[in-house]
């Protein structure tokens, strides 16, 4: 009787680690916020007894974390530099590597009392007097604005104006407070905050915004990682994505 309680208390006692030993952690670019939260309980709901826990940053940020030994399974970048950067320094395992959506790049003003910016010409005038801008050694929204400010010539003439951010959605914010008179983010977090910010124009000019991710070659999880990777392309997955304002990969 005293050896079945024990081993009943042993077993008691292994569910919880078992459990835990199904969790992952998922770091993904800032912009994923909102639809990444959606999709996280439906891949739990799918998969019993797996957990799911968000980093959301800036790309560069988090490969950085991930360099630097952070405990990550999963990383979704926002465009492909980085994770090209993440597969040189041998932090993904490259096999598990895909495309599961895509976005727009959009210049952004104030919904209310903006200054009424028709072109990116109209950056340069007077009204304007500070542009949001990601920074462009780790944030990818920023990357892409300087290719498109670039292919306009307009970069440098601008560059005073500039006022950096962290993240796509510190731009977000920026916009959305009337702190700055523009701003560049992609389309799907304009649509977050719709009442706050208004679309302009869509900026040509720049590499197409893709979002890869890849399983991380420490992860101690690597087949619920996998999972979670091979997810993101399901029809569930994509038409949450779609919901968001995400394009097909």
């Amino acid at each position: 009787m005293r050896t079945s309680r024990l081993l009943a208390l042993t077993m008691a006692l292994a569910l919880p680690l078992a459990a835990a030993a199904q969790q992952i952690t998922v770091s993904a670019a800032a912009s994923l916020t909102d639809a990444f939260k959606e999709l996280g309980p439906r891949f739990e709901a799918g998969k019993p007894g797996a957990t799911v826990r968000f980093n959301f940053a800036a790309s560069g940020v988090l490969l950085q974390q991930i360099s630097q030994g952070a405990p990550v399974d999963v990383f979704a970048s926002a465009d492909q530099e980085t994770m090209v950067r993440a597969a040189d320094q041998k932090l993904v395992d490259t096999a598990t590597r895909r495309n599961f959506a895509s976005n727009s790049l959009v210049l952004i003003e104030p919904a209310k009392d903006g200054v009424g910016i028709k072109s990116l010409q109209d950056l340069s005038g007077p009204a304007v007097k500070k542009i949001a801008v990601g920074k462009v050694a780790t944030v990818p929204v920023g990357r892409y604005t300087k290719q498109a400010l670039d292919a306009a010539r307009l970069w440098t003439p601008l560059e005073p104006k500039f006022v950096q951010a962290d993240s796509v959605r510190q731009v977000l914010d920026y916009v959305g407070r009337g702190e700055v008179e523009a701003g560049f983010v992609y389309r799907t977090d304009a649509a977050v905050m719709a009442d706050k910010v208004k679309i302009v124009l869509s900026p040509e000019g720049h590499a197409p915004v893709s979002y890869p991710v890849a399983v991380v070659a420490e992860s101690k999880q690597k087949a619920v990682a996998r999972d979670f990777v091979n997810f993101l392309s399901t029809d569930a997955a994509q038409q949450v994505l779609a919901k968001y304002g995400f394009g097909k990969p």
